[in-house]
């Protein structure tokens, strides 16, 4: 457990769409965060304020991580989000 930024479901879009009953949800570490939650690596180690300043590279980025972590349904969900975001 570790204070971070949410990502993969947990962030926007997907956390509109998936709920985390009582499972801690994937954050990126970050000292600047005002989350808990499990830590997953992001991509590259700026990610986290880079995120911050672009809010939709933060949607690629949270969207990236649910392809490469999440199960099933997130991944589906993931993949349809980012084609519409590349896409328009």
């Amino acid at each position: 457990m570790t204070r971070g930024v949410p990502t993969a479901y947990a962030a926007l879009p997907l956390s509109d769409l998936i709920h985390a009953d009582r499972d801690p949800i994937p954050v990126w570490p970050d000292a600047e965060g005002e989350t808990r939650g499990v830590a997953l690596e992001p991509l590259y180690p700026t990610a986290p304020a880079a995120a911050r300043a672009d809010p939709q590279l933060y949607q690629c980025l949270a969207l990236i991580d649910a392809l490469r972590s999440g199960r099933a349904r997130e991944r589906n969900l993931a993949k349809e989000h980012l084609t519409r975001l590349l896409d328009g």
